[in-house]
């Protein structure tokens, strides 16, 4: 991985995220070139044009500074920055620093989306940065002919240059979108989308937030993991140790599933970043050479913060099925409150939960304790606890932009530890790729149904008849919605005197007639 090997099989590409956290003047050679001159020249750019944005150099095409930016990708072009992002939001030095900015996440093709990451803000204060590497990912390129669209509407044509950049690789494409290829911020094919964070994926959007020196200490540690991965004795190293557990737990005894059960709610996003991490890149059935595996690899991962998931999905944990967890806690909170008269602070009470969840997932609760307790004897088996249910827990100092960049290649390096192990290719995914073209014929599908009238067809029978379902149940709504206006508007003629009184009425049917579209 830190020697440019073509590590990458399927894809034949070198895994050089490592790259992108590394200090000015480390040398990382990939087919005969350093690659960390081209590295710190995006670094420098983004430096440059972050700080332009921030202190109002750098203005939307009617003079207002630019406070506002919504980020537009998905996969790990959308799940590793917005966790990131999370984690510094309460940290009262990164949120002091963001102060007056707000960073937004647009990523489903789902209509809805887009309405809540533009729901209060204003064409004249907003950055869109675009995250496409080849700039074709289909809902990334819909998202954002939706944001021009919705710019253009309230600015002009020309705003597009002002308002719109782009991290992606395709100057092409970018030019011809509208955008001027020099606000695109590239990255390389030795990145894999999942394990772009600390690329301009990440990193622009971020230091657009909360400037370029804070995002800085994110690289940095993420870059002391790489140092201690890359050095450190096999017994002592963290990322071996703990991507030779998960193989333990997977593959010898069984288990189904890792919960990542973050004691901070600044850590929501973890989850939801891991699990693409981690699934992505072990959810295999082939072996490097093709063979099937005859053994069991990859996990489910889930989860959500400390004391929430108590309350959700632990009983399943502590007397369901056997669910290893990796339980993180912090020593020092973000944000401190000690009410007086209370026996801890709050965060001493979350404390107090991280402390005892893995006692009770070891030792349980035998038959002989819980009738010490006065247990009716008939209620005795519903509150054993069998115990022996491993977990692991980390303990944070504090929770920064250095110690999130930490845990970060944490997780990215005992990831790949655990596909070393089972010999798989933890860099591809070819898995995505059979429902994505799928999706390309149902989409032509749909356009010959509306503008042809043409039949569905080719498909089995279930898919056929949800497709002409969902088909002709669309078009009813729109019939349901024109009728709406059409008589709506005939018997507002008889009523209203005024030309204003006939529009304000006018607003309200097409209002009536929005909503039963959406409904």
């Amino acid at each position: 991985m830190f020697s440019g090997v073509h590590i990458n099989k399927t894809e034949n590409r070198p895994v050089l995220h490592i790259a992108l956290r590394a200090p000015r003047g480390v040398e990382i050679m990939c087919d005969g070139k350093d690659v960390m001159r081209e590295v710190w020249e995006v670094l420098d750019k983004i430096r440059s044009f972050s700080d332009q944005v921030r202190t109002g150099t750098w203005v939307g095409e009617t003079g207002k500074v630019l406070t506002d930016v919504v980020a537009i990708g998905i996969g790990g072009s959308y799940l590793g920055p917005l966790f990131a992002y999370t984690a510094l939001q309460t940290d009262p030095e990164a949120a002091k620093l963001a102060k007056g900015r707000r960073l937004r996440f647009l990523a489903n093709v789902d209509p809805v989306d887009v309405a809540i990451a533009i729901n209060g803000l204003n064409p004249e204060t907003t950055l869109v940065v675009i995250v496409s590497k080849t700039f074709t990912t289909g809902e990334t390129i819909l998202n954002s002919k939706t944001m021009r669209s919705w710019l253009i509407a309230s600015l002009g044509p020309s705003c597009v240059a002002k308002h719109m950049v782009a991290v992606s690789t395709n100057l092409k494409l970018v030019k011809e979108f509208g955008l001027n290829p020099d606000n695109s911020f590239g990255f390389w094919d030795w990145v894999g989308g999942r394990f772009s964070v600390c690329s301009a994926v990440g990193i622009l959007p971020l230091a657009l937030q909360y400037g370029f020196a804070k995002v800085q200490e994110f690289l940095e540690g993420a870059w002391s993991v790489d140092c201690h991965f890359k050095t450190a004795p096999l017994e002592d190293n963290f990322p071996v140790l703990l991507g030779l557990i998960s193989v333990w737990n997977v593959s010898f005894l069984r288990c189904p599933a890792r919960a990542i059960l973050p004691y901070s709610q600044a850590l929501q996003k973890l989850a939801p970043h891991i699990q693409q991490l981690s699934m992505e890149s072990n959810g295999k059935a082939v072996a490097m050479d093709g063979t099937p595996l005859n053994y069991h690899a990859g996990e489910i991962d889930f989860g959500e913060p400390g004391t929430n998931g108590q309350h959700s999905f632990y009983q399943l944990i502590h007397q369901g099925r056997l669910i290893p967890c990796d339980f993180i806690g912090v020593i020092k909170s973000q944000q401190a409150v000690n009410l007086q008269g209370e026996l801890v602070s709050n965060h001493d009470e979350l404390m107090c939960n991280f402390f005892a969840q893995p006692d009770a997932l070891a030792y349980g609760k035998t038959r002989v304790e819980a009738c010490k307790e006065g247990i009716p004897e008939e209620l005795v088996p519903h509150k054993m606890f069998t115990g022996n249910r491993p977990s692991l827990s980390i303990l944070l100092p504090t929770l920064d932009a250095y110690t999130a960049g930490q845990l970060l290649a944490l997780y990215e390096h005992r990831i790949a530890v655990q596909g070393f192990v089972w010999g798989i290719n933890s860099f591809d995914q070819w898995g995505v790729e059979l429902g994505k073209s799928l999706a390309t014929k149902v989409r032509q599908t749909m356009h010959n149904f509306r503008t042809k009238g043409e039949s569905v067809c080719d498909y089995n029978y279930s898919t056929t008849f949800m497709l002409n379902r969902f088909l002709q149940g669309k078009e009813k709504l729109l019939h349901s919605a024109t009728w709406l206006l059409v008589e709506g508007f005939s018997s507002l003629r008889t009523k209203c005197c005024t030309s204003i009184q006939l529009l304000g009425a006018l607003m309200q049917v097409s209002r009536c007639a929005t909503m039963h579209l959406c409904g």
